[in-house]
Formats: C-alpha cells, sequence, structure tokens
C-alpha cells in the first residue's frame, strides 16, 4: 500500500512540471489518447460487427424495430454513466479523495458502488412495473402494427438489469482512469460486443428466426454488461482496491459526486436524449428505427474513437490542473485537446459526408439488408455526419467546466440542444420524415458546441491562441485537399468494378477511404501540422 501512495505522491507532485512544457504535455496527450483510441476502436469496430450480425439475422422491419427500440432505454443510461455524467463527475471527486490518501479513494468508490446498486436495482424494478406505458412514450407509432409494442416491452423487461452492470463497470473505469490506466476502461465495452457477437454466431448456427433471435440477443446484453465489468475487476485489485459494502449516503465524496451529475446527467446527455426524442418520431415510420440506428451506429465509431479517448484522457488532466488552481495549465489542456480533435473528426467528417452510400452498402447490405435499405441508412449517416465535430468536441468541452466545479453551463447548453432538436423535428418531420430526425441531432449539436466554446472564451478569456489557430487552419487545409480525391477515386471506382458482391463492396467502400487518409496525413506533414507530427513521431518509436 505504501507503494501505491508513493506513486499517487509523485503523480500529483510531477503534474505542475507538466504544464510548464506545454508541448511535452501535448506529446503525452497523443500517446495517451492513441492507446485509448486502438482499444476504443477494437470496441467500435466490434460493435460495428455486432450489428452487421444483427442486421443479417434480423434485417430492417418490425422485429429489428423493436429490439433498438427495447434498448434504447437501458443504452441511453449506460451512455450517460459509462461515458458522460458519472464518469465526468466520478473523475475529478476520486482525484481529490485520493489527494487525501489513498484509503480514502478507494473507500468513495466502494461507497458509491453500494450507493449505484440500491438506486440502480429500485429504478430496474420501477421499469419491470411500468414498462408498458415507459414503452408506449418511447414508441408510440409501435401501436399502430400489432402486436409490436407488445414484443418491445417484453424485450425492454429482460434488459433493465443492464443498468446496474453497466454502471458498476463506469466506476471501474473511472478509479483506473484517475490512477492513469486507461487501456483496460477503454478495453472493457469491447467484451459487451464480443459475447453478443458470439451468443449472435450460435444464434445464426441454430438457424432462428427474427422473433427467437432478438430474445436471444437481449440475453446476451445482460451477459456483455456483466463482462464488461468483470474483465476490470483484476486491474483494481492489482491498484489495491477492495470492494467494501458500505452505505454512506451522506458521504462528502458522494454528495459531491451526486452534485455534478445531477446536471450533468443531462449536461452531457444531449446527443442521448436527443435519440430518446427522436424515436418516438421515428415508430410512425416503417423501419426508421433499426435504420436510423444502424446509421448512428457508424457515426459512433469516430465519436467513441476520437471524442471518447481524447475526452477521456483530457478529463484526468483537467481536474487536475483545477485541483491545483492552475487556469493557465487548464487552458493548455483544453487547447490540446481540441486541437487534437480537429485533427481526428474533420476528416472523418468529410469522409461520410462523402461516402455515406459507399459505407453502408459495404457494411450492411448483405441478407436480408436490401439496396433500398442503404439509401434509407445512408440519407440518414449524411445528416448525422454533419454534426459529428460538434458530437466528439462536447466530450472534451462539457469535462473543463465539471472540472471548474461549473455544471450548469453544460447543463443550460444541452437543454438548449435538446430544444434546437425537438423544434427541427417539429417543424420538418411532416415533409421531410425520418430525414428530419438525424438533421435536427446535428442542429442541436452544433448548438450544444457553439454555447460550451463562448462559455469557455468568456470563462477564461479564450482558449484559441495564435498557434492553435494556426494548427486549425492546417487541418482545415489538409482536408480540403483530401476532399478531391475522395470523390474522385470514389466514382472511378464504381465505374471499374461495379457496386455488387463482396469484391465490388471492398474496392468501392474502402479505396476511396485509403486514399483520402494518405493525401490527408501527407498533406498534414508537409503543412507542418503538430499533431500529425506527434502522431508520426509516436507511430515510428513503436516501429520495430
Amino acid at each position: 500500500m505504501s507503494s501505491s501512495k508513493d506513486r499517487q505522491k509523485r503523480s500529483l507532485e510531477q503534474a505542475p512540471g507538466e504544464v510548464k512544457a506545454s508541448g511535452a504535455e501535448g506529446r503525452a496527450l497523443m500517446r495517451s489518447a492513441g492507446l485509448v483510441s486502438m482499444f476504443t476502436m477494437l470496441s467500435r469496430i466490434l460493435g460495428l460487427v455486432r450489428d452487421v450480425v444483427f442486421a443479417r439475422l434480423v434485417g430492417l422491419g418490425p422485429y429489428a424495430d423493436a429490439f433498438h427500440a427495447a434498448f434504447r432505454i437501458p443504452n441511453l443510461l449506460r451512455d450517460l454513466f459509462a461515458e458522460g455524467a458519472l464518469s465526468a463527475a466520478f473523475v475529478p471527486t476520486y482525484t481529490k479523495a485520493r489527494a487525501e490518501s489513498a484509503e480514502r479513494g478507494f473507500e468513495l468508490a466502494s461507497r458509491a458502488l453500494s450507493l449505484l446498486a440500491v438506486i440502480l436495482s429500485g429504478l430496474c424494478l420501477l421499469g419491470f412495473l411500468f414498462a408498458t406505458p415507459l414503452v408506449g412514450f418511447l414508441a408510440a407509432g409501435f401501436a399502430e402494427t400489432p402486436g409490436k409494442l407488445e414484443l418491445t416491452v417484453r424485450l425492454t423487461r429482460i434488459m433493465l438489469p443492464f443498468l446496474p452492470l453497466v454502471s458498476f463497470a463506469a466506476v471501474a473505469m473511472g478509479v483506473l482512469n484517475a490512477h492513469g490506466r486507461f487501456d483496460i476502461p477503454a478495453l472493457a465495452p469491447s467484451m459487451f460486443n464480443l459475447v453478443a457477437i458470439v451468443w449472435g454466431a450460435v444464434l445464426w448456427a441454430l438457424n432462428y428466426g427474427p422473433e427467437r433471435v432478438v430474445f436471444g440477443w437481449a440475453v446476451a446484453t445482460l451477459a456483455g454488461g456483466l463482462a464488461q465489468f468483470l474483465v476490470q475487476v483484476p486491474a483494481l485489485w492489482r491498484e489495491g482496491w477492495r470492494f467494501r459494502p458500505r452505505w454512506a449516503p451522506w458521504d462528502p465524496g458522494i454528495l459531491a459526486i451526486a452534485k455534478l451529475m445531477a446536471p450533468a446527467t443531462v449536461g452531457l446527455a444531449a446527443v442521448q436524449v436527443n435519440i430518446f426524442i427522436s424515436t418516438r418520431f421515428a415508430s410512425h415510420d416503417e423501419s426508421a428505427v433499426a435504420a436510423l440506428q444502424y446509421a448512428f451506429r457508424i457515426l459512433y465509431l469516430p465519436i467513441g474513437l476520437f471524442g471518447v479517448s481524447v475526452g477521456t484522457v483530457a478529463t484526468v488532466g483537467l481536474a487536475r490542473r483545477a485541483a491545483a488552481g492552475d487556469t493557465a495549465g487548464l487552458k493548455g489542456t483544453l487547447q490540446h485537446s481540441l486541437c487534437n480533435l480537429a485533427f481526428l473528426t474533420v476528416p472523418a467528417t468529410l469522409g461520410l459526408l462523402l461516402l455515406p452510400v459507399p459505407i453502408v452498402r459495404l457494411l450492411f447490405e448483405r441478407g436480408r439488408f436490401r439496396p433500398e435499405d442503404t439509401a434509407m441508412t445512408a440519407l440518414a449517416l449524411l445528416l448525422y455526419g454533419i454534426g459529428l465535430p460538434a458530437y466528439a468536441g462536447v466530450k472534451v468541452l462539457a469535462p473543463a467546466f465539471y472540472a471548474m466545479g461549473s455544471p450548469r453551463i453544460p447543463f443550460l447548453a444541452s437543454v438548449s440542444a435538446v430544444a434546437a432538436n425537438l423544434v427541427t423535428i417539429l417543424a420538418l418531420h411532416s415533409q421531410l420524415g425520418f430525414r428530419a430526425i438525424p438533421l435536427g441531432t446535428s442542429v442541436g449539436s452544433l448548438l450544444n458546441a457553439v454555447i460550451l466554446l463562448l462559455a469557455l472564451k468568456a470563462r477564461l478569456g479564450g482558449i484559441g491562441d495564435r498557434s492553435t489557430l494556426r494548427s486549425l487552419a492546417k487541418t482545415a487545409a489538409a482536408a480540403l485537399l483530401m476532399a478531391p480525391i475522395v470523390v474522385l477515386s470514389a466514382h472511378g471506382l464504381e465505374a471499374w468494378v461495379g457496386v455488387r458482391g463482396l469484391y465490388a463492396q471492398l474496392v468501392t467502400g474502402l479505396g476511396p477511404v485509403l486514399a483520402g487518409g494518405l493525401v490527408y496525413a501527407s498533406a498534414a506533414l508537409a503543412l507542418g501540422s503538430p499533431e500529425a507530427r506527434a502522431l508520426a513521431g509516436s507511430v515510428l518509436r513503436r516501429w520495430p
């Protein structure tokens, strides 16, 4: 235990020194973000594989709509807890408790876990009892199809215990991140996807019909949530934590977490709340719930790969700077995080806007997923892609306010975003149908990010110095050079090999992405982008 204390003391004592060398901090941030990105990429890829298997087994239609709507309720809270409010509130509070002593930090983690077990078990019971009105509110349009609403209620009741399981995983993730361990927490979500994929392969081998598949998939959801928590337990054990049930809801640390979580639950939840609202409207359009889910799954690959990974690493750094009262260090960490995030998300955004059909066709167009389903999903993906930089940016911007003890600003920004989304859908749904839903989500997320940026500018006196603006300009220039190459290669490859068959889908889907990525990386290095150089240096240092 004394060695754990020594490591903690050294890490806290070194924090001010890290601020002095902003370039060193930027390189360290890129290295840590790269590690998290690697495991997050694995999770997102497995998530895509999971949806590909599901689409092959079920396709679009009432069963797919029912499952995705049923999973929306626990999945909404999973995103809030596992990648949002709980993590954003727990990490800075646990960091402060750990500064007092390692024992105090571990005690806070045990008390938080005990409280979550009681509260979320109660929520599961309420959800089970009131599943019918809850699903009726979420997916009112399902009542128009006989049996569809009832099927969704049954699936919802099966998957409700996923809530406490994934919340336990969130506490474990927060503890390990505060100890500087980002690898295992980033790997944990992969276990959830891996369990579902293996289970789906079994269902495929048994040749089950769509109804039996969705019920089997619901059971696999619970098994995956348990695996996501258990895979982190050995790392927690090595750090010295031992869970001891403690009922202490009035613990100052618990109250601090609750104080941050109350507004943060909405403050970080613009995307999730928007999806909840969107599901109600989409339930009136046949196959829209499933199509939007597939499109958002593709979108969430860059969000999780870039936004969550950079945001996770930045949250710990922001918490340390705020705890030390180091405003300059906090501002510097924020600048580095936003520049790194822009370097990664700007080309990804252009790729989604320019190649939605080839991407969807490559991933899903097989089995019961038809070409007309590709067109529907690709259109949703394009409209979702407009807001990608904002989706990812909020993962970095919002934690800065939580670290400074100002959760009201993200709360107000998120409320404004949800309102903008709702107004857009209400105004355009009758004319655009399901297309108004991804458009409204993007409009709301862009507004969310703009409000947070303006508030940070007022709070910190601006967060973009000349070096930051130069870095962003180089990123934009490299992306603009990439865009025509992507378009020309896409048209040329489709004319050459066509669009039918797996070979043609691979060539037309991956070819333009690889060509665009090569041009973007080369242009960024030629322009002297610091993010490109840091990333290239990190890769070269690890090359055998």
